[in-house]
């Protein structure tokens, strides 16, 4: 890895965890003008000196080292498109998409902006779909009468066609390197 790319990395990660210079030194046992040095660019962390940074940045080694923010599309349309779980398994939809926004969010541009408002977005439809369940059945359970069924099946493929159009239209626009929009969603990652 070059100077400056692990120089920005360690940075960035000393930076996130809200640590200034000296207390990373001190929490990794190493003195303030080694950090700068590593900050600076003008060495690079070795053996004992990368371990020490990788525990007091509670990282591995390899997260220092192997770490570059890509732009790639194609991982994008992927947390995009992995949303279709939803319709084998309404929780599938967040699952997926959490599972590569988790391995993605440090790796790849955008992944976390785009991974916390799909998984925003999933987690308020099953809520919405599960309230939708919940007034039908109370509704035929006790006879009364606001809804037919007929409106229950209408209802469903109503949830279930505006997940799909929202999905497709979203992945169409990171095809295109437009912003995506998930709405409705109540924020439940920030």
């Amino acid at each position: 890895m070059e100077k400056s790319a692990l120089n920005k990395r360690v940075k960035e990660l000393r930076l996130r965890k809200g640590l200034s210079q000296e207390q990373l030194a001190e929490d990794a046992g190493l003195s303030l003008r080694t950090i700068q040095r590593i900050e600076n660019g003008e060495t690079l962390p070795h053996g004992d000196t990368l371990t020490r940074l990788a525990i007091a940045l509670k990282v591995s080694p390899d997260d220092i080292i192997d770490w570059q923010i890509i732009e790639d599309r194609s991982v994008l349309m992927l947390l995009n498109l992995s949303q279709f779980g939803y319709v084998a398994f309404p929780i599938l939809g967040i699952l997926i998409p959490l599972a590569i926004w988790i391995l993605k969010k440090d790796k790849v541009k955008q992944v976390d902006e785009i991974g916390k408002a799909i998984i925003n977005f999933q987690i308020s439809w099953v809520i919405l779909l599960f309230l939708f369940y919940i007034t039908i059945s109370a509704s035929l359970l006790f006879n009364l009468g606001f809804y037919p069924p007929v409106f229950l099946l209408i209802g469903i493929i109503a949830f279930y066609m505006y997940n799909a159009i929202l999905i497709v239209i979203n992945t169409l626009k990171i095809q295109r390197g437009n912003r995506v929009r998930y709405m409705p969603a109540f924020t439940f990652l920030h």
